[in-house]
């Protein structure tokens, strides 16, 4: 009422008709949704430089063999261009959502105190035509094509509960991604950016904590919490409305948008300096690599008359062998071992000499190119800068 007093004061010819039919709702209400629709249209931008710029790291280290983890165990080789297609898709699919939610955003229009539009019935001496090119007229005026069917005084707030989840699911990718950073950082084979003067601890100065990965964790477990006050909200709201729902909107909501922002943001910075320690990383993968080829190498063994359960057994007994002794802190010995064993019938050179890295990464390359091909079309032309990060 305030606003509607001021502004009849500035435009007193005008004083007599503002406001007239209206609610509270019809300025605030459409004008969420008007700030949500360019909120979504923003984030959407920031989450294309994510994607351009994982596309770029993927594209580069497409081949690059490195060790696969499963219950973050050792697994199979994997690329480290392919772990990255894993990040991807996760903001691929908040992508594919976000365009839903914005493509899906109605208008609520002028529909009266409690959706009926009774008051404009009245001033329009019944033509119900003109009511409906009024809301047609006031919808195209802010840029969307329809209005929600039938509503109360309010629009659904179901559509509240759509956003946030939305939101929620961007929280949800770069915390895995963020997550994994910080683990492979652990093992020194993959980096976050870190600047030349960076401090990494207060204490420790040797230090290179993952601070940007771990603020984008911290920031996304708050969203993931933030987009539970939708849901609650659009469950209790009682017949054509109540106003349980405006405190906690006006601070869920606009949270909500600026926190997506921030992870985005750090996103951004992160994903466009990662470092990557080749060296590390091939170390890790000889290590490993005895292991993972053993299957190769019993199958070469079998062609030259091994038998193949024989070779099975022996396999077993060498690697549980090879494992205790790395456990006390010993070198993988298991292709020593392999090669004095008489049923094998190879050296330990000839052993060797099968543990090539990228005979053992599948299909990981053509995986990366293929899944590029589609992410592409979408990135082509999008600004990666990342804006200004506090360090």
């Amino acid at each position: 009422m305030a606003h509607v007093y001021a502004y009849g004061k500035v435009a007193p010819s005008a004083a007599g008709i503002i406001h007239l039919g209206a609610t509270s709702c019809y300025v605030t209400d459409n004008g969420d949704l008007i700030l949500y629709c360019d909120g979504l249209c923003y984030l959407r931008g920031e989450l294309l430089g994510v994607l351009k710029n994982l596309a770029a790291f993927a594209k580069k280290y497409k081949a690059l063999p490195t060790l696969g983890y499963t219950h973050y165990q050792p697994a199979q080789l994997v690329t480290v261009g392919k772990r990255a297609t894993l990040w991807m898709q996760d903001f691929l699919s908040d992508l594919e959502e976000l365009d839903f939610v914005l493509d899906n955003i109605k208008f609520l229009g002028c529909r009266g105190t409690t959706g009926t539009e009774a008051s404009f019935v009245e001033l329009f001496e019944g033509d119900t035509a003109k009511i409906d090119e009024m809301n047609r007229q006031i919808s195209a005026e802010f840029g969307f094509d329809r209005c929600f069917d039938v509503c109360g005084q309010t629009y659904p707030r179901k559509v509240d509960s759509r956003i946030l989840n939305c939101l929620s699911s961007i929280a949800q990718s770069a915390y895995r991604m963020a997550n994994d950073i910080r683990l492979l950082q652990h093992d020194r084979q993959i980096e976050e950016p870190f600047e030349k003067n960076q401090i990494g601890s207060s204490a420790m100065a040797y230090k290179r904590n993952p601070m940007r990965s771990e603020r984008i964790c911290s920031l996304a477990r708050y969203l993931m919490a933030d987009a539970m006050n939708a849901p609650m909200t659009a469950s209790v709201q009682w017949a054509e409305r109540t106003l349980d729902d405006s405190a906690n909107r006006r601070i869920s909501m606009p949270e909500g948008f600026l926190c997506a922002d921030a992870i985005l943001r750090l996103a951004k910075n992160v994903t466009s300096g990662l470092v990557v320690n080749e060296q590390v990383i091939d170390k890790t993968v000889r290590e490993y690599l005895p292991f993972i080829a053993t299957e190769n190498l019993m199958m070469e063994a079998v062609k030259r008359g091994g038998d193949r359960q024989e070779l099975h057994e022996i396999i077993r007994r060498c690697s549980h062998a090879a494992s205790a002794k790395m456990k006390e802190g010993e070198s993988c010995d298991l292709l020593q071992r392999l090669a004095t064993e008489p049923a094998f019938g190879m050296s330990e050179a000839e052993l060797c000499a099968l543990l090539q890295p990228e005979d053992y990464i599948g299909r990981c390359p053509e995986q990366v190119d293929a899944f590029l091909a589609k992410v592409r079309p979408l990135v082509e032309g999008v600004t990666t800068v990342s804006g200004n990060i506090e360090l």
